[in-house]
């Protein structure tokens, strides 16, 4: 549920709420906008004699909440939140591009792809080091000896950092090296990592699960908040359907109903959510008219010899003439590119 304070609550009155709260063993969350003061509470309601909390000073009313995410939840933080990767801010009024390649293949390739990336207005360096394969032989990555490659090319260029991590040792490892993890598809229900993840102190990336409903998905980001990190980010990456046609489908629904249900930053992936380049362009400038704060694109300085998703991978002509061809999108959606 959650606490709403009367339009100018004194300081005095939220602080007694908050302490009459606590005192009961509930966990609360202060949302403090330019009039109203929201103060949700996470924990057994049952403890709590809502009766008296409503006869407390500067308190208008008291609002259920029935969905089983609080913190990722809009109505315990109505403001939208912004998140801070390296000098980049994820959130409303700016497009974020993150670009790279699918997996880290060596140091003189990732420069390479760095250079350009950053001259066409990307600002965030993704790259694999850990890759999680459908097939066992497939090229798994280079982990820490690519982490090192991604810190150097952040460095050289100016570029913040993320690279998907897939146990509590990458984690470990990550945290040394980047800026920013990255949930996989195939791990958001891998609550124990998510748990790592939230622990970790880096911003997370949360990609949605091939087959994961929205509240799924939200109650995902839930399991890292709540180890005290509030800095998640979530990626919309296609969803697994009937269709063949696309590797998967790109569900842009999802980025307004995430506007109307968390206050969270939305991305979306459309190189992993189509598989083919060809598609890549137009469903970026759909996902940005659909509302998303940023952008993952896979770029490759050769994809045809890419050991990792090559056919969706954007080679540095046409990523420039996307990042170019995005901006008036962007500047009809009141966002800076």
């Amino acid at each position: 549920m959650i606490v709403i304070m009367k339009p100018n609550a004194a300081p005095q009155s939220v602080e007694s709420v908050l302490s009459y709260i606590e005192r009961h063993g509930l966990q609360t969350h202060l949302s403090q906008g330019e009039e109203v003061t929201i103060i949700g509470i996470v924990g057994d309601k049952t403890k709590l004699p809502t009766e008296n909390l409503v006869s407390y000073k500067d308190v208008d009313r008291i609002v259920p909440v029935t969905e089983s995410y609080k913190l990722a939840n809009k109505k315990f933080h109505p403001e939208p939140t912004s998140v801070t990767v390296g000098n980049t801010r994820i959130g409303p009024d700016s497009m974020t591009i993150m670009a790279g390649p699918c997996a880290v293949e060596t140091e003189e390739q990732l420069i390479n792809i760095a250079r350009a990336v950053k001259k066409s207005g990307a600002s965030i360096l993704r790259g694999g080091a850990y890759k999680p394969r459908t097939s066992p032989y497939s090229f798994q990555g280079l982990e820490e000896e690519g982490l090192r490659y991604m810190q150097e090319a952040g460095k050289e260029f100016g570029l913040a950092t993320i690279c998907e991590v897939v146990s509590q040792e990458a984690i470990e490892a990550a945290v040394k090296y980047v800026d920013m993890i990255q949930i996989g598809a195939r791990n958001m229900q891998n609550f124990i990592l998510l748990k790592e993840a939230g622990r970790s102190g880096l911003p997370v990336l949360l990609k949605r699960g091939l087959c994961a409903t929205i509240d799924e998905w939200l109650n995902a980001a839930e399991y890292i908040i709540a180890e005290g990190n509030p800095n998640v980010v979530l990626c919309e990456r296609g969803i697994r359907t009937y269709e063949t046609a696309t590797r998967n489908t790109l569900d842009l629904s999802a980025i307004p109903v995430l506007r109307e249900r968390t206050h969270l930053p939305v991305i979306a992936d459309p190189s992993h959510s189509t598989g083919s380049y060809r598609y890549v362009s137009p469903m970026a400038k759909a996902a940005v008219a659909a509302g998303a704060d940023g952008l993952m694109i896979e770029v490759h300085d050769n994809p045809a010899c890419a050991l990792s998703d090559g056919p969706q991978s954007l080679t540095f002509g046409k990523f420039e003439k996307l990042t170019s061809e995005l901006k008036p999108f962007c500047h009809l959606m009141g966002r800076e590119f």
